[in-house]
C-alpha cells in the first residue's frame, strides 16, 4: 500500500504531466517540420526595412491560382507562433496558400523592436497584402492574427476593405493595448502616459517599449477602423485570458455584427490549453469561407 501513498501518487501525476508535455512538444515539432518542408523564405518591403516571411503554396489548380491566407503574430512574438504550422498544413492540403511573416523589429525581419508601433505594423501588413496580390499565383487574400497581430489584422482589413480581404480571423485580439497605454501599464512595465520623459521603457526579457509605441497606442482607433470591414469574421477568445479579457472580443462582435464570436471556457491568451480544437476550428472556418 506504500506505493499508493500521497507522495507516490504525486510522483505518478508529475510523470504523467511530463509525458504529456513531451508528447505535445513532439507533435508541435512534427507539425512545424511538415509546414517547413513546403514553405520557402521570401523578403518583402516593410515599414522599417525588409520583412522575412515563409510562403507555402498548395498543389495549384490548372489556372495556377490559389487563395492565400496571411498570418500575423503578436507582441514580442514571431512567425513560429505555435498554432500557425498545423493550421498551415490543413490549409495547404485544402488548396489554400499561406504566408506567415515577422513584423518589423521581430524575428528575422529588419528594424528594432523599440521602434515598432501598431501603426507601422499595420503598414507592414498592408505591404504584405499588396505583395501577395501582385504574385501570379494569388487569388483572394484572407488575414489571421493573434493578440496584437489580431488588432493589426482587423485594422488592416478595415483599411483595405472586403474587396481586398476575403475573410478575417481574430485570435485573442489585444484591443486592450489602448487601455493599457492610457493606464500606463504595458505587460507590467509602468509609466506615466502623460509625461513620457524617456525614449523607451524596459520590458521583460530584454525588450524595450518605445515612447512612440505608447503615444500612438493611446489614440488608436482600433474598433472604429476594424468596423469598416464588411466581410466574414471569426472572433475567438479564451474566457481565462489574463492578458486580454474576453469582453474585448465581445466588443469586436458589437462592431462587426456579421462576425462569429466564440468564447472558450478555460482557454488562455496563447490558446495553448486545447490547441487541437483551435486549429481545427480556424482551419475549417477559413476553408468554408475561402473556397
Amino acid at each position: 500500500m506504500a506505493g499508493w501513498s500521497a507522495g507516490g501518487n504525486l510522483k505518478r501525476i508529475c510523470c504523467l504531466f511530463l509525458l504529456c508535455l513531451f508528447f505535445y512538444a513532439e507533435v508541435a515539432m512534427a507539425d512545424e517540420q511538415k509546414a517547413l518542408e513546403r514553405e520557402r523564405p521570401v523578403e518583402i518591403d516593410g515599414s522599417m526595412g525588409k520583412l522575412y516571411g515563409l510562403l507555402a503554396l498548395p498543389d495549384l489548380a490548372p489556372d495556377g491560382v490559389c487563395p492565400v491566407t496571411v498570418f500575423s503574430h503578436g507582441f514580442k512574438g514571431n512567425l513560429y507562433y505555435h498554432l500557425w504550422a498545423p493550421i498551415i498544413e490543413l490549409l495547404n492540403a485544402a488548396g489554400v496558400g499561406t504566408l506567415r511573416f515577422d513584423f518589423n523589429g521581430s524575428g528575422k525581419s529588419q528594424g528594432e523592436f523599440v521602434d515598432m508601433t501598431v501603426p507601422n505594423e499595420i503598414d507592414d501588413l498592408i505591404n504584405v497584402v499588396a505583395w501577395v496580390k501582385a504574385q501570379p499565383f494569388a487569388g483572394s487574400v484572407s488575414l489571421v492574427g493573434h493578440s496584437q497581430g489580431g488588432v493589426v489584422s482587423g485594422m488592416a482589413a478595415g483599411k483595405c476593405g472586403a474587396s481586398q480581404i476575403k475573410s478575417l480571423v481574430l485570435l485573442s485580439a489585444a484591443a486592450v493595448l489602448r487601455d493599457d497605454a492610457l493606464r500606463g501599464d504595458t505587460q507590467g512595465t509602468r509609466y506615466d502616459p502623460w509625461h513620457l520623459d524617456q525614449p523607451y521603457y524596459p520590458l521583460a526579457n530584454g525588450y524595450e517599449l518605445g515612447r512612440a509605441y505608447i503615444q500612438t497606442a493611446m489614440n488608436l482607433p482600433i474598433y472604429e477602423t476594424t468596423a469598416k470591414y464588411s466581410g466574414p469574421v471569426l472572433i475567438v477568445n479564451g474566457m481565462a485570458d489574463q492578458v486580454v479579457p474576453y469582453t474585448y472580443a465581445q466588443r469586436y462582435k458589437d462592431v462587426l455584427p456579421q462576425g462569429e464570436l466564440i468564447i472558450i471556457p478555460g482557454e488562455n491568451h496563447s490558446l495553448s490549453e486545447d490547441p487541437s480544437y483551435i486549429i481545427k476550428l480556424v482551419a475549417d472556418w477559413l476553408i468554408k469561407n475561402i473556397i
